[in-house]
This record gives structure tokens, sequence and C-alpha cells, in this order.
């Protein structure tokens, strides 16, 4: 990912899937910048959602169902279906798609069937959350 790159405002999982959250992370990014994926995949989607540009990457290779990385606001450079490596230039950052609170930023998203994940986990530095026993996850 080009630009700054600090954290800007962590995962916050929500209680139950309709419930309030934070579906993701975001980072510190200046409009225009490089935005590469996080691991190697293959491009699942690129184009709108709720009128935002949106990339997709589905990670084959991270178990059943796999591992999807989310990035937005991101117009792709890349078609759909396009295999891409580890730090693969995907897209770049929309200048002025605003999704912070006054500044561009990079919100990365991570989803293993329909349950969102902590995308900093990927790299080990996600928050731990510990379940009881004998509830499905």
């Amino acid at each position: 990912m080009g630009g700054p790159g600090g954290l800007v405002r962590r995962f916050e999982a929500p209680a139950t899937p309709w419930a309030a959250g934070h579906r993701g992370v975001d980072l510190a990014a200046t409009g225009g910048a490089d935005i590469r994926s996080a691991a190697p995949g293959v491009v699942s989607f690129s184009g709108l959602v709720a009128g935002r540009p949106v990339v997709t990457v589905t990670h084959p290779a991270s178990g059943s169902p796999p591992l999807r990385t989310t990035y937005l606001p991101v117009t792709g450079s890349l078609a759909t279906g396009t295999t891409v490596t580890a730090g693969e230039v995907i897209g770049q950052l929309t200048p002025g798609a605003v999704h912070c609170a006054g500044h561009d930023c990079l919100h990365w998203g991570l989803l293993r069937g329909d349950r969102y994940l902590d995308p900093l986990a990927l790299f080990g530095a996600g928050a731990a959350r510990l379940l009881p026993l004998g509830r499905e996850h």
C-alpha cells in the first residue's frame, strides 16, 4: 500500500451479524496511492458497492471457505479472475472518496464465508477474543 499507512481505526466485531461494529481496519493513505494485495489470490470482484469502488481478492489456499480480503474505496486496475501475488498492485485509493472522517484512508476487510475477521490477524497483530465453550463460530 502506498501513502502513510498508519492505523486510523481498529476492527470492532459486531455482537451479531446485523449489529453495529467496524468490519475491518482503516489505514491512513493518500488519494491515488497504489493499493496492494495482502496475500496471493485471485481478484474476485472489482466494482461499485453502494456507490463506492471496492476490490475483493479471494485467497484459495487459505482453507474452506477461503479467506477474502476487501479494499475500499479502491478503483481496481485488474480484471476479475486475475491471479495476484502478495504485494501486487490491485488498484488505487480513490481520491476524495472519504471513508474516514475528513480524510482519505483505506478500509481493509477480511472475511471467511459471511463472517468478518480482523485483517490484522493475517500479520499476527489482531485482537484475540475468547468465546464460551460450546458456541459455534
